[in-house]
C-alpha cells in the first residue's frame, strides 16, 4: 500500500481540515487519509495505483475548502529539505535557496523579520481598534451627525478587521460552503445592513484578536515539537586519509572515524575510541544528569558533548541514527489518531449542518407563527451560526495530543501516536520481559558445576564454542566466563533452537548442546534433580557441566511496579523465555507476583492475547528483537531503549531513556492530557450550549457569540498547550 504526503499550504481552520479529511477518505482509490492540523500535513494510504493522485487530491480539496494548496511532500529529496519542512522558514536573500534560519555556507544571514502578511495584519487591526474607538466615542459625545460619525468608524472597523475573512467568505459562499469564514462574513455585513454597526465591529476585531491569538498558541506548540529537528546536527568532522574533512551527516558512512569537539552535537550514532568527556543525553532520554564517555562507551546522535574531545567509530547510518528516529516517530505521530480525536472529526463534520438547519428554523419559523420579526429573528439566526463554530473542540483535541507527545519526548518517552497514548492512559494489563527490561540486561556465570570426566575449563570452553554465534545475553555472559575460547574453528554445524538453545558438532561429527533444561529432554541428556542451573553443556550425549548465570534487577525497578500498582495497574506479570526458578527470584525481588517462564516468543504472543481475551488493555514492555511479536501483539508495546530496530519498529511507544521509572510517568501524562482533552470537550460544549439557547431566545449579543466562537477555543487551545511541559 503506497503513502503519499502532501502539505496544505494556507490550511488556517481546524474544522476545515476535518472537512478535507471526510472528503478524502470518501474516494474508493483510497485506503486511508489523515489531515494533520498542527503540521498542517495530508497522508494518503492508496489502495490502488493512481498515476494522476495529485491533481485528483488537489480537486478533493478544492470541492470543499477555498484557497488551500496541495504541495507534495517529499521527504526523499533529503533529510536537510524534511528539516526545512518542520522548520517552515525561508532564507531572506534572493539567490539563496538553503532554506535555514542560520547563517548558511554562502554567508547569508538568516535573520527572520516579520513576514509580510502578519505585518499587514497588526497594521489593520490597529486601524480596526482606532475605527472602533472612533466609533464609540462619536456614539456617546454629543455634535452634529456624530451617529453618522460613529456609523462610519464602525463600517471601517468592520472592513478593516474583517476585509480577509469576507474575501474568503464570499468565495465560500459562491461555492456552496457554510464555513467559518462564510458564517462570519454573513454575520458582519448582515449586523451592517440591520444598522447594528456595533455588533458589526464587535464580531470583525474580536475575531480577528481571537484568531491571531489562537494561531500564536498554536505555533508556539508546533514550534516546542520542530524545536526536536535541531537535535539532529547536519554536518561531521570526519577522518579522512587527506585528513579532517567537515562533511553533510548524511554523506558518512558506517565504520568511519568521527571526531566529536567540546560542546558539539552528537552526529551519529557511534563507539568512542579516545577520549574522555561528559554527555547530556537530556535531549534524547530526559535524563538531565551527564554520563561518563570513555573508549567503549556508545554515544548516540543528538547527546550533547561536553568540555572534552572525543573520537568515535560511526555504529549507525544518518537515517537509522537515533536523533532521526526521533524526530520522525514524533512528527509522524499525528497519522495515528486517537478515539477522542476521531469523535471530534466526525462530530464536526455531522454538528455543522445541524446547526445551519437550526439557524435557518430560528430565522424563518418564528416570524410566520408571530413570535417575533424578521428583523428580530435573523440577527438571532446570525448569532447561533457566529457561536456555533466548532473550532474549539476540533482545534483543542488535535492540539492536546500534538502537545502530549511532545512533551512526553522531553521525558524520554517516545510516542507513535494519540491512540496509543489513550490506550496507555487506560492500561490495566502490563506485562514485562525479563532480560534486559527488569534486569540489567548484563548475565554473569557465578558457578560452574561440572560432569563427571570433564574439567571446568572444558566445560566452559565447549559452552562459549557453542553459544559463539548467539546473540542471547546468557551467551555473552558465557563468553565473558570463558575468556579465549581456543579451537573454535573445528565447531561446525550451528544450529540455534529458538526458545531451548544452540547445538553443533566437533571436527570428529560429535553433537555438542548448550541451553536450557528443555533442550536437554529434547535430546535425552540426564541432568541432576535439585536446582536448577540457567544453562547445561552436554558433549557426545554425555552432560558435562551445569552452569549458574545471574543477572541483577535494574534499580529503581521494585518502586516502579510500586508505581503502577497504585495507578491501578492490577494485572502486572512478567514474561520471559529462561528458566522458573531464575524468573522467580527476580520477580520476587521487584514485587511482582504473577510471571511465566520458560515462554517461547510464540508463547508470549497467546499470555498477551489471554489478557486481552479478558477484556483488558494490555501493555508490554521488552527490548529485544524477540520481544517483537508480542510488542505488536499487546494494545501497547513498548520498548526499552533506541538500541533493538526490530523491537522499536514493532513498538507504539519508545522508552528512550531505558529506564522503566518513566512508564508510571508516562502513564501520568497520558492521563492528564485525557482529563484535559475531557475537560475541553466538556467546557466547549457546555458554554456554547449555553450562549446558543441564549442567541435562540435572543438574549445573546452577537459580541457574545463571538466570544463563544474565538474566546472559548483560545481558553481550550491555552489549556491544552499546556501538556508541552510534563510535570515533574
Amino acid at each position: 500500500m503506497e503513502k503519499i504526503r502532501y502539505t496544505l499550504e494556507n490550511l488556517d481552520c481546524a474544522g476545515c481540515a476535518a472537512k478535507a479529511e471526510a472528503a478524502v477518505n470518501k474516494v474508493p482509490w483510497i485506503e486511508k487519509a489523515t489531515v494533520d492540523f498542527m503540521n498542517k500535513r495530508l497522508t494518503v494510504h492508496l489502495s490502488d495505483i493512481n498515476p494522476n493522485a495529485d491533481e485528483d487530491i488537489q480537486r478533493i480539496i478544492d470541492s470543499v475548502l477555498v484557497g488551500v494548496n496541495v504541495v507534495l511532500y517529499e521527504e526523499s529529496d533529503s533529510n536537510e529539505r524534511e528539516k526545512r519542512s518542520l522548520r517552515t522558514k525561508n532564507c531572506e536573500s534572493d539567490s539563496c535557496d538553503c532554506g535555514d534560519d542560520r547563517e548558511c555556507e554562502q554567508g547569508h544571514s538568516h535573520e527572520h523579520g516579520e513576514p509580510e502578511d502578519t505585518a499587514v495584519m497588526i497594521i489593520t487591526t490597529i486601524l480596526a481598534l482606532v475605527a472602533g474607538a472612533v466609533g464609540i466615542a462619536a456614539h456617546f459625545i454629543s455634535f452634529p451627525h456624530n451617529e453618522i460619525v460613529s456609523a462610519v468608524g464602525f463600517i471601517c472597523a468592520i472592513l478593516f478587521a474583517g476585509y480577509d475573512v469576507m474575501l474568503n467568505g464570499v468565495k465560500s459562499i459562491f461555492k456552496l460552503r457554510l464555513d467559518e469564514s462564510a458564517l462570519m462574513a454573513i454575520a458582519m455585513v448582515a449586523a451592517a445592513i440591520l444598522g447594528e454597526f456595533f455588533e458589526g465591529a464587535m464580531v470583525a476585531v474580536l475575531y480577528r484578536i481571537g484568531e491571531w491569538l489562537e494561531d500564536k498558541a498554536v505555533d508556539n506548540s508546533r514550534k516546542s515539537i520542530e524545536a526536536l529537528a535541531e537535535i539532529r546536527p547536519d554536518t561531521a568532522n570526519v577522518r579522512r586519509s587527506t585528513g579532517m574533512a567537515v562533511i553533510r551527516a548524511e554523506e558518512v558512512e558506517v565504520g568511519e572515524t568521527i571526531l566529536i569537539r567540546p560542546h558539539e552535537r552528537v552526529p551519529l550514532d557511534c563507539i568512542v575510541t579516545e577520549g574522555t568527556s561528559d554527555i547530556d543525553s537530556s535531549a534524547l532520554t530526559g535524563e538531565s544528569l551527564p554520563i561518563a564517555a570513555e573508549p567503549g562507551s556508545e554515544l548516540l546522535s543528538g547527546m550533547m558533548n561536553g568540555d572534552g574531545s572525543l573520537t568515535a567509530r560511526v555504529t549507525n547510518n544518518y537515517e537509522n541514527s537515533a536523533a532521526a528516529r526521533i524526530i520522525s516517530l514524533v512528527t509522524e505521530s499525528a497519522e495515528n489518531k486517537g478515539n477522542a480525536e476521531k469523535f471530534v472529526t466526525r462530530f464536526a463534520v455531522i454538528y455543522t449542518p445541524i446547526v445551519v438547519g437550526l439557524a435557518l428554523v430560528i430565522a424563518v419559523i418564528p416570524p410566520l407563527l408571530g413570535l417575533g420579526s424578521f428583523r428580530e429573528c435573523i440577527f438571532r439566526s446570525l448569532t447561533f451560526l457566529v457561536a456555533s463554530c466548532p473550532c474549539a473542540i476540533v482545534i483543542s483535541v488535535p492540539l492536546a495530543f500534538f502537545s502530549a507527545i511532545g512533551g512526553a519526548s522531553k521525558m524520554g518517552v517516545l510516542v507513535k501516536g494519540g491512540n496509543f497514548a489513550e490506550r496507555l492512559a487506560k492500561a490495566r494489563a502490563i506485562a514485562f520481559d525479563k532480560t534486559g527490561t527488569v534486569t540489567e540486561g548484563k548475565p554473569k556465570v557465578h558457578e560452574v558445576v561440572r560432569g563427571e570426566g570433564f574439567s571446568d575449563k572444558e566445560v566452559a570452553q565447549l559452552a562459549a564454542a557453542a553459544e559463539i554465534n548467539s546473540t542471547h545475553p546468557y551467551a555473552q555472559a558465557i563468553r565473558d566466563y570463558a575468556g579465549t575460547v581456543e579451537n573454535i574453528t573445528e565447531y561446525k554445524n550451528f544450529t540455534e533452537l529458538a526458545g531451548h538453545g544452540v547445538s553443533c558438532e566437533d571436527s570428529e561429527g560429535k553433537q555438542i548442546l548448550c541451553g536450557g533444561e528443555k533442550l536437554m529432554k529434547k535430546f535425552g541428556v540426564a541432568i541432576p534433580e535439585g536446582k536448577n542451573a540457567q544453562a547445561y553443556v552436554s558433549y557426545d550425549g554425555r552432560l558435562a557441566g551445569s552452569i549458574f548465570i545471574s543477572d541483577s534487577p535494574k534499580d529503581g525497578v521494585e518502586k516502579t511496579i510500586s508505581e503502577l500498582k497504585a495507578l491501578g495497574a492490577d494485572h502486572v506479570t512478567m514474561l520471559t523465555g529462561d528458566g522458573f526458578n531464575s524468573a522467580k527470584q527476580v520477580a520476587e525481588s521487584v514485587g511482582i507476583e504473577k510471571f511465566r517462564a520458560e515462554l517461547l516468543p510464540e508463547n508470549k504472543v497467546e499470555a498477551i492475547e489471554e489478557m486481552k481475551s479478558q477484556g483488558l488493555i494490555t501493555a508490554f514492555v521488552g527490548d529485544g528483537i524477540n520481544d517483537a511479536p508480542v510488542l505488536a501483539a499487546a494494545d501497547v508495546g513498548v520498548a526499552m531503549g533506541l538500541g533493538s530496530g526490530a523491537a522499536i519498529e514493532a513498538a507504539d511507544m519508545v522508552l528512550s531513556s531505558n529506564n522503566l521509572g518513566t512508564l508510571p510517568r508516562a502513564i501520568r501524562h497520558f492521563r492528564r492530557t485525557m482529563g484535559i482533552i475531557r475537560f475541553n470537550i466538556a467546557f466547549a460544549l457546555i458554554f456554547k450550549a449555553a450562549v446558543l439557547i441564549a442567541a435562540a431566545f435572543g438574549y445573546a449579543p452577537m459580541w457574545a457569540a463571538v466570544f463563544a466562537d474565538v474566546g472559548v477555543c483560545l481558553i481550550c487551545v491555552a489549556n491544552a498547550s499546556r501538556l508541552i511541559e510534563p510535570k515533574k
